[in-house]
């Protein structure tokens, strides 16, 4: 009886520790399991992260700023961004005050009104102001302040439009855009321009 108690508890522990052994693999296997997961996670977001990044190399653009006698005033540089355009300008010989300010359809600035630029840059076919339910333009930009001296050193970012080509709404597309400056203010509200009078400074935006 001895004999087999000892037997029987012999058996036992090897049971336990061949149960061990399995659990031990399956644990190592979980664990491997959810590494190559997480490792498989990682290289989609790097793979993301470099779509993301492929997609905002694009070359910034320099832009002449024009008065209506076609004397240069000032300049801006139109930077692609992860999600729009970031616009940055300098000005002078301005009256003080705030001004109109928008990205126009035709990268062509005739003196000395302008109007060839066209109408405001508007691919998605919306109506004029960032207040108007039905709006705004991809080509409305915020108000410029000028300051009592006629300057105007600024940042503006535009997030309806891009610098890539070939996309709908593409600043760079066959015929150009043109940054428009306009002597009143704009009310945000009245299509096509918010009330922001004449064309004042103009300045063409292409390759």
């Amino acid at each position: 009886m001895v004999i087999n108690k000892k037997k029987e508890e012999s058996r036992m522990q090897k049971l336990i520790m061949n149960g061990c052994v399995v659990f031990v693999l399956l644990l190592l296997g979980a664990c491997s399991m959810v590494k190559e997961q997480n490792n498989a996670h990682e290289n989609h977001l790097k793979t993301e992260e470099a779509k993301e990044t492929s997609e905002v190399s694009v070359e910034p653009v320099k832009v002449d700023l024009t008065n209506t006698s076609g004397k240069k005033v000032g300049e801006a540089t139109l930077s692609e961004a992860k999600n729009g355009v970031h616009i940055k300008l300098t000005a002078q010989g301005l009256s003080p005050g705030r001004h109109g300010f928008h990205i126009h359809e035709i990268g062509k600035c005739e003196v000395p009104d302008f109007k060839t630029a066209g109408a405001h840059f508007n691919p998605f076919k919306r109506e004029h102001g960032f207040k108007n339910t039905k709006g705004p333009h991809a080509g409305d930009l915020p108000n410029l302040e000028v300051a009592p001296n006629g300057k105007v050193d600024t940042e503006i970012f535009a997030s309806l439009v891009t610098l890539q080509e070939g996309k709908p709404n593409s600043l760079l597309d066959m015929d150009g855009s043109a940054l428009v400056i306009h002597d009143k203010v704009d009310d945000y509200t009245t299509d096509p321009s918010g009330n922001s009078g004449d064309r004042i400074v103009c300045g063409v935006i292409t390759k």
